[in-house]
């Protein structure tokens, strides 16, 4: 079941706009340097991200749609792949089926870098119910002993490493515990995350505020960058916090 690449970078992302916001820089900045980005979101956000439709009285089927094909299109201007997991929104239920399609996911994708939510968000349970779940599953793919969704068991092939998982700055890091110790420049990615965020127009009020909150990060990239001077001046940036330590032979 093992569909690899050299570098892969997998996100899991509770509803159909979380990781454009929240990731759209890095996806794009990995698709840009020609490697594999895949987006596995759990929900359409039908629910909880989705006022605009429910006030024009559109059904469950037809919002779902809609926001079907506008994380399709926002994932195609990232240069990212994108399947759906279709669990349902508010609340987000962590299952094991859930975890077990995750797994799936994990050993069929070969992922060297997972970003997903804060396991704190006290404004929204479904975003660290998507982080723990995530979680779960990357230990669990790991163990050649844990069957598939299917019943049958995996190759050696098809068992993953350990990537690094890296959490995505949510809407309000302050009451998520969100701490940064990953500045990320997305200064040439920035103009597919704007294109990506326009692809989401229930939810245009996040235009501008991720687009600030970019450049803020820039600022703070420059700062903590040493010698600078080689930098762009107008420098665009995304927050992460690293879940494991980083395993290095060279401190830099």
């Amino acid at each position: 079941m093992t569909d690899t690449a050299a570098d892969t970078l997998l996100v899991v992302s509770a509803h159909a706009g979380d990781f454009v916001w929240r990731a759209g820089g890095a996806i794009a900045a990995a698709a840009l340097r020609g490697e594999r980005a895949v987006v596995a979101c759990l929900s359409y956000g039908e629910r909880g991200e989705s006022a605009s439709q429910w006030l024009d009285g559109k059904s469950l089927d037809e919002i779902k749609r809609i926001r079907r094909d506008e994380a399709e299109a926002a994932a195609s201007a990232l240069g990212a792949e994108i399947e759906f997991l279709d669990l349902g929104d508010y609340p987000l239920v962590e299952s094991r089926d859930a975890v077990s399609r995750l797994v799936d996911l994990y050993r069929r994708v070969q992922p060297t870098v997972v970003l997903t939510h804060t396991l704190r968000d006290p404004y929204n349970g479904d975003h660290p119910a998507a982080a723990r779940m995530a979680l779960e599953a990357r230990v669990l793919a790991q163990a050649i002993g844990v069957a598939n969704s299917d019943g049958s068991y995996p190759g050696k092939a098809d068992i993953i490493g350990a990537p690094p998982v890296f959490f995505f700055e949510p809407h309000q890091p302050e009451q998520c515990d969100f701490t940064p110790d990953v500045l990320l420049d997305i200064t040439e990615a920035f103009g597919r995350k704007r294109a990506a965020m326009e692809c989401l127009p229930a939810q245009k009020h996040m235009w501008s505020y991720y687009t600030d909150l970019a450049v803020r990060r820039g600022v703070q990239l420059k700062r903590n960058a040493g010698p600078n001077l080689g930098l762009h001046h107008e420098t665009m940036g995304e927050a992460y916090m690293r879940h494991f330590p980083q395993v290095t032979s060279v401190l830099s």
